[in-house]
């Protein structure tokens, strides 16, 4: 009669070498992660369109302007030129579809549009209104000629916009140079951006946001940088190396190999 298989004993790790295992586990499970981290898309943060289009002149133009290429117009920048025996009156201005607005401010109960340098911040810190003045001009029939507002013979300014997408509002701006010539208004448009984070500030003339530029060299690891790359020097066989799977197992077969010979 046959005796009954006797069970198998466990074996023992000492808690020294547990430990060890466990962290090699963390280890390649974090290499892991940091390998996925890297190879996700970068999503853009500021969109910016360069633009040459010329508006005013002489007859009145409304040109409408889609700020995030959506079909939908955003703003509008209007050229009005209109005559009478008095004299003709020329003005150019932006206005926003409702929820939409230009940065901005009040002069003789008018709303102006501020002609922003770059480096200036457009946020929820600033006045905004739906329609606003960037320039205007009369010239008499008697041939006195009255100008006013802050876009009159600018050149790099740049238009605070505030708008919304899918209900969140969004900040951008619009770079302008602007003349007036004794009387008709002409504007340039070069160029404009919007943040692409919902109630995020822009920095008028910025097109790309800081935080999608290349992190520091050492952010690839000890060793590794963009003209330096990482050595191809063989590493000890360990159970580190094994952890990383077929990667591991080649140096850990190469070590083995070199140490037979």
């Amino acid at each position: 009669m046959r005796s009954a298989p006797r069970p198998r004993e466990t074996a023992r790790i000492s808690y020294s070498i547990q430990q060890q295992l466990n962290m090699y586990a963390l280890a390649a499970s974090a290499a892991g992660v940091g390998v996925m981290a890297l190879v996700q898309p970068v999503e853009a943060k500021i969109v910016y369109t360069p633009a040459h289009v010329a508006i005013g002149g002489h007859g009145s133009q409304i040109y409408d302007l889609d700020l995030n290429h959506d079909g939908v117009t955003d703003f509008t920048l209007t050229y009005t030129h209109s005559c009478d025996v008095g004299g003709c009156f020329y003005a150019m201005g932006p206005g926003g579809k409702p929820g939409n607005a230009i940065e901005g401010g009040r002069k003789n109960s008018r709303p102006f549009a501020r002609a922003l340098r770059e480096g200036a911040q457009v946020s929820f810190r600033q006045h905004f209104s739906d329609s606003a003045v960037m320039a205007s001009a009369f010239v008499w029939s008697t041939g006195g000629l009255f100008e006013s507002g802050p876009w009159v013979n600018v050149k790099n300014r740049y238009l605070g916009l505030k708008f919304k997408i899918y209900g969140k509002v969004h900040y951008g701006w619009a770079r302008l140079n602007v003349s007036v010539d004794h009387g008709p208004i002409r504007a340039l448009l070069t160029g404009y951006a919007y943040e692409t984070i919902p109630n995020k500030p822009i920095i008028a003339g910025t097109t790309k946001d800081r935080a999608d530029k290349p992190n520091n060299e050492e952010d690839f690891g000890p060793g590794a940088s963009l003209t330096s790359p990482i050595t191809d020097k063989p590493q000890p066989a360990t159970l580190g190396a094994l952890a990383m799977g077929a990667p591991g197992l080649s140096i850990w077969r190469r070590e083995a190999f070199s140490a037979k010979m």
